[in-house]
């Protein structure tokens, strides 16, 4: 079930979802933030941005270690030590 055909497509679409949340956020906050009267510096929009891309370095790396112990549950084996014998 791990990698079936419609996970693979449920992946990409939830890819596309992200990438375009993340290009929306943006685009979005400095705007919002003038129309409020406030006058955010660069340097704040800029860590808005790094706090939004490490929200998402997280979410991938969770996704990787998930997708690795999907593969283990399907019976593979992914030892430092392997036995011989």
């Amino acid at each position: 079930m791990c990698f079936s055909l419609e996970w693979v497509e449920t992946l990409l679409i939830w890819i596309v979802i992200i990438c375009a949340i993340i290009a929306l956020l943006r685009l979005v906050l400095p705007w919002v933030f003038s129309a409020f009267g406030v006058a955010i510096p660069g340097i704040i929009i800029q860590a808005i941005n790094i706090f939004i891309w490490a929200v998402v370095a997280i979410l991938v790396i969770i996704f990787i270690f998930t997708l690795i112990s999907c593969l283990l549950s399907m019976g593979g084996s992914l030892s430092l030590f392997p036995r011989h014998g």
